[in-house]
């Protein structure tokens, strides 16, 4: 029975209480959440400000991972234990990701069947780990901002995201505490930023070039539905790869061997990154690089050099954008507007070379850092129940083909790529030997024709077949795919109707039972974790006092202490210095309160000092003027 909302007559109906939502683009190199605050959409920053937090994780021995900004510095000094671009290995085997190249610095173990591991210091963690203390930190950020708790998120994904990516990034959010209100297409929720949902119809192509990802889309505006035409992409190729040619540049230039232990070989891959940024802007850029054996080289790389670099990887970019168009049916003339994305969209090559493909000057109002973070978090609020009256309708598509092995290691395709979701696709099979009682299905993802050129997704088994001849027995497989992208396959005998099914989790993906663990864990250790994050507040404060004080000494220390008074200070000084680099925070705390009783005299006497040298040679009516 429904119940309707009412009040006293003459009493105005009680406002709907407005939910806490965010969205959240989970990036290779950064990432961003984003909410509704009042009538606008806007990303949300930290204590400093910074919007961006770097998508770095740095493990510690014996102690709790730390995120963000002031670990980028420990990416080349600390590099087995410092993950960054952790987005490129989520849904990945060892396999998979040694074909992404051989610069990673990591030792990756594989565990058992599941997905791999990265060896560090505090124990083994998998991407999926790594990705889960982003999004806690980011969860963190969003509540502190919100002043509550979130009702629930909407995460972004590469559009060219498979299956497997799609599902862990799905079990990071669920160890970070997340409710997942939806996983959306970085495309798509770029195009929701810009409002080509608000009668901007026609059709746009949306160009996605990231730190680790790079996707394109077509989508198609029509009287309130928000159509995905066609979607294509690269999820191993984006700004890693343009710093990464950067980088075997410098080291060609600067004589140092392939060979050069990881701590060089990283400060290096971040000097060309933070080259690429500055030539964004500026015609050259100038290097001073610390070669193994201590000698310096010094070089620059102009401009034409750099986009001679670059070059082919931003062709690489264009192949998909001619598949793309080819998949929607369309040519370059039918593209109403090209929206850049992704933080390596800034390079002007890129601009240049995507303007020249779509004959057509791209679109760059909005912070192609932000725009995804903000297109995810307008979906935050509606799916949340803040807009009820928004009849916004997106119709995303599955960027590659799904289907079930046959004989002769062939695939059979159910659902091709870029088919409407949420969608659901049967089809008929039979047995294959007289007698035949049980079906093995093995679901697979991909275009090629041969399963051993395709993803494996999962494996199941049906039983109970009637045995009967050959050819005889009707199996009906069905395909259901949700607005997440995430599949469900299920297996059905017609004449008896056993049935069985799976909601495929891929090998790489976690299973319930490690998520749970994971969890519990993180409930058992809560209150270690509370303490580990005290310790470290009060280390960054102690360490402040002592680099103030020992400026304070420097100044006027000879001038305004006597030699009992210094010594007392010093005293208390060198207690604090004994603990603040300890594990008691207590410790800390009651050696700071010391310090400040030690030298509370002198730092009135500071003051007074600093009163009596600014009135000096001033008359009182200059100073207080009637």
């Amino acid at each position: 029975m429904a119940l309707m909302q009412i009040s006293e007559p003459g009493e105005a109906p009680r406002a709907a209480r407005h939910r806490h939502a965010a969205g959240i683009d989970l990036g290779t190199t950064n990432s961003l959440v984003a909410a509704v605050i009042g009538e606008r959409a806007v990303t949300l920053g930290d204590e400093q400000g910074n919007q961006l937090l770097p998508s770095v994780v740095r493990y510690l021995a014996g102690g709790s991972p730390r995120v963000g900004l002031g670990d980028q510095q420990f990416v080349h000094d600390d590099p087995h234990n410092t993950i960054s671009s952790v987005k490129r290995f989520m849904g990945r085997g060892v396999e998979d990701i040694q074909k992404l190249g051989d610069r990673f610095p990591y030792e990756f173990v594989q565990a058992g069947q599941g997905m791999p591991r990265i060896r560090t210091v505090a124990g083994d963690f998998s991407p999926v780990e790594v990705s889960a203390e982003i999004l806690k930190a980011l969860k963190e950020r969003a509540e502190q901002a919100l002043g509550g708790g979130l009702e629930g998120v909407v995460i972004t994904v590469p559009a060219y995201f498979d299956d497997a990516q799609r599902q862990a990034t799905k079990d990071a959010a669920q160890l970070a505490g997340l409710n997942v209100l939806r996983l959306l297409n970085e495309p798509t929720a770029a195009a929701i930023a810009y409002g080509l949902d608000q009668g901007a119809e026609g059709i746009h192509a949306i160009y996605d070039l990231g730190g680790g990802t790079f996707d394109i889309s077509i989508l198609r505006f029509s009287k309130g539905v928000f159509e995905v035409l066609a979607t294509a992409g690269d999820s191993a190729l984006g700004g890693d790869d343009i710093d990464r040619v950067i980088a075997e540049w410098i080291l060609e230039q600067a004589d140092i061997g392939r060979d050069a232990d990881q701590a060089c070989l990283q400060q290096i891959v971040h000097h060309a990154r933070q080259a690429k940024e500055t030539l964004t802007e500026r015609d050259e850029v100038e290097f001073t690089i610390e070669r193994p054996d201590g000698s310096l080289w010094k070089g620059a790389l102009s401009r034409p050099v750099f986009e001679d670099l670059v070059r082919p990887i931003i062709k690489r970019t264009l192949a998909p954008c001619k598949r793309v168009l080819r998949d929607a049916d369309i040519g370059v003339n039918d593209i109403c507007e090209v929206v850049m994305v992704g933080g390596s969209t800034r390079i002007p090559l890129v601009r240049d070379m995507v303007g020249a493909f779509f004959q057509r000057q791209p679109h760059v109002d909005i912070d192609p850092d932000k725009v995804v973070a903000i297109g995810a978090a307008i979906q935050a609020d509606i799916l949340v129940g803040n807009k009820p009256g928004d009849d916004m309708l997106l119709l995303d598509v599955i960027p590659l083909s799904l289907g079930i092995e046959t004989m002769g290691g062939l695939v059979e395709k159910l659902i091709p790529r870029n088919t409407t979701i949420p969608v659901t696709r049967a089809q008929k099979f039979t047995t294959f030997k007289d007698g035949q009682t049980a079906m093995a299905i093995h679901v697979v993802q991909g275009e090629r024709e041969l399963v051993s050129d395709n993803r494996s997704l999962a494996r199941f088994k049906l039983h109970g077949i009637p045995p009967m001849v050959a050819g005889a027995a009707h199996i009906q497989v069905t395909f259901q795919v949700d607005a997440d992208g995430l599949l469900s396959v299920s297996a059905k005998e017609l004449s008896t109707g056993v049935e069985t099914g799976i909601v495929v989790k891929p090998s790489y993906g976690l299973s319930e039972e490690e998520i749970e663990h994971m969890l519990r864990d993180s409930l058992t250790h809560a209150s270690d974790d509370i303490n580990a994050r005290r310790l470290r507040e009060y280390q960054v404060e102690a360490e402040r006092a002592i680099n103030v004080l020992q400026v304070a000494l420097d100044e006027s220390g000879e001038r305004l202490l006597s030699a009992e008074e210094r010594a007392r200070i010093d005293e208390a000084l060198a207690a604090l210095e004994a603990v603040q680099g300890g594990d008691d925070y207590l410790a800390i705390k009651e050696a700071m309160a010391h310090l400040d009783r030690a030298t509370a005299e002198f730092a009135e006497r500071r003051m007074n000092a600093s009163i009596h040298d600014a009135l000096t040679g001033h008359k009182v009516d200059e100073i207080c003027p009637d």
